[in-house]
């Protein structure tokens, strides 16, 4: 079992340290030869293969091997038993981590009817209504088996937004030709998805939550020279998140021995940023960058450690804003081992829908903050 870390200083005193440690700039950056920004068509060809694969919560498997495939030949990844990826570079304290998750909302079979149909139950956080009446696709482990949400036989005189009860159809009708179909209890069920661009960097997909922050990291990595890091940096890419910060709360438990200074949880920022959308919350354009999440339903950043990043984003022109949104984060888990959860996302229109919307600009942007903290913060 893993000791909590303990401090005789008062949190108050504590606080103060880690926000001096992080304003002091590690060397004068105007010495420092300025690196061409991330690009665009690199950020597009990366999040476009990330978000084509398939990775319900618990069943991150294709989505794991692809990330590990991007990675840059340097990263010596592993795999821990909660089936985080994990990258290490740099060497002394303080130790920063990164954190994106693997997986994507989706269906669990409960079970199989005797006309053949499935049963579900959601693995995270959705409106069921978006699914029904849709092509459906179960991973089984022989391969995927075409089916379709079914829709409600009728909506009464109170139509109601949510199904209820929603179930798949592989259009067999007995249970024995579903399962002779190698369809079983426990298999992830999904909608069809595929990257598509829209205006300018602009473009559509589902599961951009969380391939984007995955790409992203994938993405600092490959621009990052190990050799040139002043401190120990750990890359994860976590599981199940979705259904509860599960490979990120293993992930905490087990580097908390190493007392990490900060963690950044790289995750989307539910934007207001939508037609229909009020803006006294959450507003942040796609377009205008990476966003640092001050505030949301896990966790809240030290204002000190907002600011400081803020300035250092000013001194690269990296565009970064700050804003409050819902959801909660894979840093929060750190939390309770005395380490500040930094979040950092992009804008989202859309989140946890078929058709989420992302500005690429704002993964370069998120890329860049990154690499930055890594090598700057």
């Amino acid at each position: 079992m893993m000791r909590r870390r303990t401090d005789a200083r008062t949190p108050g005193v504590w606080l103060a340290a880690v926000a001096a440690t992080c304003l002091a700039p590690r060397g004068v950056v105007g010495q420092q030869q300025a690196q061409p920004p991330i690009g665009v068509s690199e950020a597009r060809e990366v999040v476009s293969r990330l978000v084509e694969t398939y990775g319900v919560s618990g069943h991150e498997g294709p989505v794991r091997e692809a990330v590990i495939k991007l990675l840059p030949a340097w990263a010596s990844p592993t795999i821990d038993s909660a089936g985080n990826i994990l990258v290490r570079a740099g060497k002394g304290d303080p130790l920063t981590v990164y954190v994106a998750h693997l997986d994507e909302i989706g269906f669990i079979v409960t079970a199989i009817r005797e006309n053949g149909q499935l049963e579900l139950r959601r693995a995270g956080g959705f409106f069921p209504s978006l699914f029904e009446a849709e092509p459906a696709l179960v991973h089984t482990a022989a391969g995927i088996v075409p089916a379709v949400f079914m829709p409600r036989d009728s909506v009464g005189r109170a139509p109601q937004r949510n199904p209820g009860e929603l179930r798949a159809d592989p259009g067999t009708g007995t249970r024995a030709a579903t399962e002779a179909l190698g369809i079983r209890v426990g298999d992830p069920v999904t909608m069809p998805k595929s990257y598509a661009s829209l205006a300018g960097t602009r473009a559509t997909a589902r599961s951009f939550d969380d391939r984007v922050g995955s790409s992203a990291q994938i993405l600092a990595l490959r621009h990052i020279d190990p050799r040139r890091l002043r401190h120990a940096v750990l890359f994860v890419w976590s599981t199940r998140e979705e259904i509860g910060l599960e490979g990120a709360r293993f992930a905490a438990e087990h580097v908390a021995a190493e007392h990490p200074a900060r963690v950044y949880a790289i995750d989307t920022f539910v934007s207001a940023d939508a037609p229909l959308e009020i803006k006294t919350f959450a507003d942040a354009p796609l377009g205008g960058g990476a966003v640092v999440r001050a505030v949301d339903n896990s966790s809240v950043t030290p204002p000190a450690l907002v600011d400081s990043l803020l300035a250092l984003a000013r001194t690269r022109h990296i565009p970064l804003v700050a804003g409050t949104t819902n959801g909660g984060n894979d840093g929060s888990t750190f939390t309770r081992f005395g380490v500040p959860d930094v979040g950092i996302g992009w804008p989202l229109r859309y989140a946890h829908s078929p058709a989420e919307v992302i500005d690429l600009k704002d993964l370069a942007s998120l890329a860049d903050v990154i690499k930055l903290t890594a090598e700057r913060w």
